[in-house]
């Protein structure tokens, strides 16, 4: 099920279990998951796309065998906050899934991810290819901590 709003996806979410954050882009998947509470978001892997079935398959295995509650996935929007193709193409990929799943899924702003991501990796002095290797993983987890944040200030009083 789709949940446009945060508070309504935090409010179909059980009380504990993590949640999944995607990057999705043209040829590849970042994924990052979370723990059982919420609060930390740590880069998982990367999943190459071949095509929607199989894209689903390994992201849905990655749930089953996580136990997670939830999916985000990060919406590309313009800079003007305007949707583009690529964020229609991201809201295409959740319709789809939906029909596979009655995990609760999520979209979040994810404008600047990726360049915060390489920020972090430079910090750390990641090699180029490194950088290449993981920046879509690191991106689900900046993508993945900016709505556990948000999900953190919703459920307090």
């Amino acid at each position: 099920m789709i949940r446009a709003d945060m508070a309504d996806f935090a409010a179909a979410l059980p009380r504990i279990g993590g949640i999944a954050g995607l990057d999705l882009g043209t040829k590849t998947i970042g994924v990052a998951v979370s723990d059982g509470l919420r609060q930390v978001a740590s880069p998982l892997t990367t999943i190459r796309r071949t095509k929607f079935t199989q894209d689903a398959a390994a992201l849905l295995a990655i749930a089953a065998e996580r136990g997670l509650a939830g999916l985000i996935l990060g919406l590309p929007r313009n800079m003007d906050g305007t949707e583009g193709p690529r964020a229609q193409s991201t809201r295409a990929f959740a319709r789809n899934l939906e029909r596979l799943t009655d995990l609760p899924i999520g979209f979040w702003d994810e404008r600047l991810s990726t360049v915060a991501a390489e920020r972090a990796l430079l910090e750390a002095d990641a090699s180029r290819a490194r950088r290449a290797e993981v920046i879509d993983q690191v991106a689900a987890g900046y993508i993945l901590q900016g709505a556990l944040d948000r999900l953190r200030h919703l459920a307090q009083p």
